[in-house]
């Protein structure tokens, strides 16, 4: 995937469509400083901007391969564009998330894009802990770095809400112990 072409043509048709966004996923992570491989583009999006989402992607030869109330996966036939995935923001805290994005510079500058705070990323990773316990062990690891990394402006009165939403409170307490410790 050529991250770069694939943020310009995006980016570019998000702000023309004022499409509700932010960056997530490794991509992300990576500009808070949490270094992690990754081959794909995940995003937040507000859910009533969905099918301009579609009508951009498919304008771009994307082939949607699932598609749910709560994600949207696309995937190109064509090797440089790869594959962006979407979650869905309807619910108050995704709504939240997305009004909390803050904009980082890509490609040194070139590019700006909309990007979910770091306890937001940690908030969607113990989500994903939760829903699939498989996820724990690489879920936890970003986590950890992100913690690591932005341990001295974390909000974790937010962090807390988010254990307390999915009701992992043990959890919560050993990130928050790690941290200090």
């Amino acid at each position: 995937m050529d991250f770069k072409t694939v943020f310009t043509k995006l980016l570019t048709s998000f702000q023309e469509q004022n499409i509700r966004y932010a960056l997530m996923g490794g991509f992300a992570m990576g500009l808070w400083g949490g270094l992690r491989a990754t081959v794909d583009l995940d995003f937040l999006i507000h859910k009533a901007d969905m099918d301009k989402v579609h009508a951009i992607m498919t304008n771009f030869q994307y082939e949607c391969r699932h598609r749910t109330e709560n994600v949207s996966q696309y995937i190109s036939p064509l090797r440089i564009m790869g594959e962006v995935d979407f979650l869905h923001a309807f619910r108050k805290v995704s709504l939240e998330m997305l009004q909390r994005a803050e904009d980082k510079n890509i490609f040194g500058g070139s590019l700006m894009v909309k990007t979910l705070r770091p306890e937001d990323l940690i908030g969607l990773k113990l989500q994903a802990i939760k829903n699939n316990p498989k996820r724990e062990e690489n879920d936890l690891a970003d986590i950890r770095m992100l913690i690591q990394v932005q341990k001295d402006i974390l909000d974790w009165e937010l962090i807390s809400g988010y254990c307390d939403i999915l009701k992992m409170y043990d959890m919560c307490e050993k990130l928050r112990a790690d941290a200090e410790g």
